[in-house]
């Protein structure tokens, strides 16, 4: 199979499927702004896995390139990141997935509250969604997959520096990076704490 088909004729709806879903989510932050005067999340990105990324990452996992391996065995080629600014705002945001209408939380992964050895940090979850479009095994309406992933602000600033230097070649002592970088994470995940005790004794104060 070639690389522009492994989605088939199903990549066509990826994009407005993303666009729906990303406008829901935010328009539900708003309205909790506008009923708490408090959003609950700083920033929001999303994207489609391009055909290259999907290719490789069946051929990785040993999955015949199709349609099927790409959108139902695979389940990120609509991803989301929301970064919220406190821990507490991530478990909000996850309940107002929850009452998405057409949407459903299939699988989820805490790793706030049990960070993976290398001091990683982040809730992971599979929507699955209702669409007005045909999926991959032929059912209208149909449903497609996003993951998304929660993070705090130092969360995601640590994700990101260890994603860059995990690609470093000829690493020199990586034994002793990879423990500063656990131990970073470990100090960020303090400050989060800490921020949100802050934050919960404001609350109270008022």
């Amino acid at each position: 199979m070639q690389e522009q088909d492994i989605y088939g004729k199903y990549g066509e709806y990826l994009p407005r499927i993303l666009e729906d879903l990303s406008q829901r989510i935010q328009a539900a932050n708003q309205q909790v702004k506008r009923e708490t005067g408090h959003k609950l999340f700083e920033h929001f990105s999303a994207r489609v896995k391009d055909a290259d990324s999907m290719l490789e990452k069946c051929q990785r996992k040993h999955l015949t390139p199709s349609p099927e391996a790409a959108l139902r065995q695979i389940r990120d080629a609509i991803g989301i990141r929301i970064v919220c600014g406190f821990i507490d705002d991530i478990y909000q945001t996850i309940e107002l997935l929850r009452e998405l209408d057409g949407c459903q939380i299939i699988l989820e992964k805490d790793y706030i509250e049990t960070a993976k050895p290398n001091g990683y940090r982040s809730y992971h979850l599979i929507l699955e969604v209702e669409t007005p479009y045909e999926d991959c095994q032929g059912r209208i309406p149909g449903r497609y997959f996003a993951e998304i992933q929660l993070r705090t602000i130092a969360m995601d600033s640590w994700a990101s520096l260890e994603h860059q230097l995990k690609y470093k070649q000829e690493i020199k002592d990586s034994k002793r990076i990879v423990r500063e970088l656990k131990r970073c994470a470990d100090e960020l995940a303090s400050c989060d704490v800490t921020m949100q005790t802050i934050r919960n004794l404001i609350r109270e104060s008022e």
